[in-house]
Formats: structure tokens, sequence, C-alpha cells
């Protein structure tokens, strides 16, 4: 189940799979896909499932089935290294798509940026949209809401009989907006909020607000 929210009197759909949809730009936002580390990890031995290569690509199916944006925004670490059979994959899915798709590179998009455009996939250091400003590294800026990616953040809930449950979230201070990690296999980096902060966590088939 999707979660709505408002930011600078703009809204902002947040969807289990990590990624946020906002509607008067037509804008899908997804951040840290991390395609290759999957392929990556195998090489060096890792038993990851081939199957969680596919999961990626049918995750945004599914998106760009559900919101038919009119572009589609990276915010980094689309690619986890450099080319492996993933970007094979990626290319073919690309062909079969019509949305406009925008990288914002991330620390880990170290290939060449002439393979995207060759492709027709937009490049960019930052993206400025009105009073947003959309990167990978989360930025503080005083005209501009930064959203980003990178941090992977995530949530701890412990429970009365010291249970532990960790979540993948969204995290929401007072200018600056974090989206989760999208790919499978990327892990969370778990941020302690300040009384400010809103943190909407994500439990695999909706988005709670749980602060």
């Amino acid at each position: 189940m999707n979660l709505n929210i408002k930011i600078r009197n703009q809204d902002f759909v947040l969807h289990p799979s990590g990624a946020t949809y906002w509607p008067e730009q037509e804008i899908l936002l997804i951040a840290d896909v991390h395609l290759g580390k999957i392929s990556h990890f195998r090489k060096f031995g890792s038993a990851v499932p081939l199957e969680a290569i596919n999961q990626n690509f049918s995750n945004l199916d599914q998106l760009l089935k559900e919101f038919d944006p009119e572009h589609l925004v990276f915010l980094g670490d689309l690619f986890h290294s450099s080319l492996n059979m993933e970007w094979d994959l990626f290319a073919q899915w690309y062909q079969t798509i019509d949305n406009q798709v925008h990288l914002i590179v991330g620390n880990h998009d170290i290939i060449s940026p002439i393979k995207y455009k060759e492709l027709g996939i937009s490049i960019f250091s930052e993206l400025k949209i009105g009073e947003f400003l959309l990167t990978h590294h989360p930025e503080e800026h005083d005209e501009f809401f930064n959203i980003c990616g990178h941090i992977h953040p995530g949530y701890k809930f412990i429970g009365q009989a010291r249970q532990l449950l960790k979540l993948p979230c969204f995290f929401l201070k007072p200018n600056q907006f974090i989206l989760p990690a999208f790919g499978e296999f990327t892990g969370n980096y778990y941020l302690k909020p300040e009384e400010t902060d809103r943190v909407y966590a994500v439990t695999g088939n909706e988005v709670i607000l749980v602060n």
C-alpha cells in the first residue's frame, strides 16, 4: 500500500518498493539500484540466486505500469561496478520502455557516460526542479530542498522482549528526503531520527509512518 505525503506543497507517493512518484512533475524517483552487484558477488563465489537479477527489472516494470511516469530519474548508483552481464540485460530492458530516463551520477557509477548516451539516457551531476535539488549524496542547501539516496536508510524496531526488526525506510528531515535503496541485496544503514525527522518504514507490501 502506498503512502502519500506533501513536501513544500508538492505531492509525493511513497511506494513499498522504495521508489517515490512525484505526480506534479510526472517523475518516478529511484535510488541505489546497484545493478551488476549480484553478478559481481556471484563472480567471487557468493551464493546469490540469479533470480534476484530479474527481480530488479520486474520491480521496475511494475512501477512503470502503475505510475506511467514521463520521466524516470535514478538518484545515483544505478550500477554497482564496471560492466558485466547485467549491462546487457539493462540495455535490453531499456529498449522495452518509452519513458525518458535520467541518471544523477553516484559514487558507484563508473561506467562511461558514453554507454548511457548511446542508449539515450541523460546524465547529470545534480538536477534542480523548482525548489528541489536532486542529488545522489545528501547535501544541505539554504535555497533548495534536497532529495537524495546513497545512505540506504533503515530503521530498527525493538520490542518489549528485545525482539529486533530491521527495515528499510524513507527518511524525511526538515530540508531533506532520503530514499531507501531500491536494489536487491543492497543492505541498510540505520539512522537515529531527531524530533523533527519523520521515518516511513517499508514492510514489503506497505509504507508506514513509525515516529
